[in-house]
């Protein structure tokens, strides 16, 4: 029986303990909220609440808990999750972290939403998001900043940042979010979690966002519930125009399989010829010698990406626009200049965005398979930036028509794997001196989110980075 503990108990030890009556929905959801009521003001995370209705949601589960058999219940009956504030939920508002979209309730769910449902979430609030979400820190000027639970003056990272540091300071054990360029492995590795980005089509979605380079997933504390909460999103759907292979098996089956001997390309230099920060460079030689004593092979190997595939990528981001219906001159003035940007892109030229990008990183993936099996790589260049940083940059360079450097430095190793559509996951396996977490990811094979998940669980075992905790919030 699993040894629940209400602020840092996995997804699904507090799952397991639910269902084995160690704990009520009730008592999960009162402890949730009141951790909102401690923390939140500290962090920042969450920027809407539904308390009564959460509350009235775990009343209802806790007697159906009483008359039902274990087995008929759904997996993750009775676990909160807060829904981040780029994703509708029916009968919810969505404001995008923006002033220029209405507080109006939503008449459809995203698909996602739906899988959390189904699977026996209780859906509780809201995260906070930059708005409209291309930028790597939950900052805007509607809610203001969120803040790293491990030292409140670094920002936890984005776009899912307010997720992040929801699950990261044990409000939640697991926040939803989406991956856009990293909008999940960023802040996995500012906060210390586990962040996969999924492939292409794996996770249904009702629209291909970002010519499906955008995909939605959860930041957690273990590889395990993220496997799980995998199984329970994953598609194909019927109705979706792309969709990532079924899996052989459950990808929970994966984690603590023997993942074999595999080749590791190590990467230490990032592209473009970024510098990269100690910090991350430390933790990829520590997870390269640990494999390697794990039995696999280790080899350095260097990532393409020619400066030509920048001006494509942004053309895609910016399309994303299109989708909202907003009072643009209310916006932000990156969002503001990002709207202008894609306006000047014709039809034609938009297309040929999308065509170089498929010709690009075809040769980009090649050596996956061929040379090795999977990547090791840091998930960013540089240290969590303070809080209110990276939206300084980006309205300044909005102005000076000059592009925030810190965001680049964020996303540069993991956008690509986006576009790619290749699945990467980042893992805390690193502490700095100064207990900032720092993460490296592993990017598989196309359609091998099994292989991530033997090779995670195994560094899981090994790193034991469950054992780490914010000192600023009790346990």
């Amino acid at each position: 029986m699993v040894n629940y503990t209400p602020s840092w108990s996995t997804a699904l030890e507090t799952a397991e303990a639910i269902i084995t009556k160690q704990v009520s929905p009730v008592e999960v959801m009162e402890s949730t909220l009141q951790r909102i009521d401690t923390i939140n003001p500290k962090i920042n995370a969450v920027i809407w609440r539904n308390d009564e209705e959460a509350i009235a949601e775990a009343v209802a589960a806790t007697d159906r808990i009483m008359h039902s058999d274990p087995e008929e219940l759904p997996p993750f009956f009775g676990v909160p999750i807060p829904i981040k504030d780029l994703s509708k939920v029916a009968g919810w508002p969505v404001t995008y972290g923006s002033w220029a979209v209405p507080d109006e309730p939503s008449d459809e769910s995203e698909l996602i939403v739906e899988s959390f449902k189904q699977a026996g979430f209780i859906l509780t609030g809201r995260t906070n998001t930059p708005e409209f979400g291309p930028i790597t820190a939950a900052e805007n000027d509607r809610y203001g900043l969120s803040r790293n639970p491990w030292n409140l003056e670094l920002t936890p990272g984005g776009s899912s940042g307010g997720a992040a540091a929801a699950a990261a300071a044990g409000v939640f054990s697991v926040a939803h979010g989406n991956d856009g360029g990293g909008s999940i492995r960023i802040p996995a590795s500012c906060c210390g979690l586990v962040g996969m980005k999924v492939s292409r089509g794996r996770t249904p979605t009702l629209v291909t966002y970002w010519e499906g380079g955008a995909v939605e997933g959860v930041l957690t504390r273990d590889v395990a519930s993220t496997a799980a909460i995998l199984d329970v999103t994953c598609g194909p759907d019927n109705g979706q125009w792309y969709n990532a292979p079924a899996p052989n098996r459950p990808f929970l089956s994966e984690v603590g399989t023997d993942p074999g001997k595999l080749r590791i390309g190590v990467l230490k230099e990032a592209p473009l010829g970024m510098p990269i920060d100690p910090a991350y460079i430390e933790a990829v030689e520590m997870t390269a010698r640990t494999l390697e004593s794990l039995g696999h092979n280790i080899e350095q190997v260097s990532l393409d990406v020619p400066p030509e595939y920048l001006a494509p990528l942004l053309n895609v981001i910016n399309s994303g626009l299109a989708d909202y219906d907003a009072d643009w001159e209310k916006a932000e003035p990156h969002i503001q200049a990002n709207l202008a940007a894609a306006k000047a892109v014709d039809s034609l030229a938009y297309v040929r965005s999308v065509h170089d990008l498929q010709r690009l990183t075809r040769k980009m993936m090649a050596p996956w398979g061929r040379d090795f099996d999977v990547m090791l790589a840091p998930s960013m260049t540089i240290q969590p930036p303070h809080a209110g940083e990276i939206l300084a940059a980006v309205h300044e360079g909005a102005s000076s028509g000059t592009p925030a450097m810190q965001v680049f430095q964020m996303a540069v190793l993991t956008a690509p794997f986006n576009i790619s559509g290749q699945p990467a996951i980042s893992l805390p396996v690193h502490m700095t001196a100064g207990d900032t977490p720092i993460g490296i990811q592993l990017i598989g094979c196309p359609w091998e989110e099994a292989t991530l998940f033997r090779l995670s669980s195994q560094l899981e075992e090994t790193i034991q980075w469950r054992e780490r905790y914010p000192s600023f919030s009790s346990r």
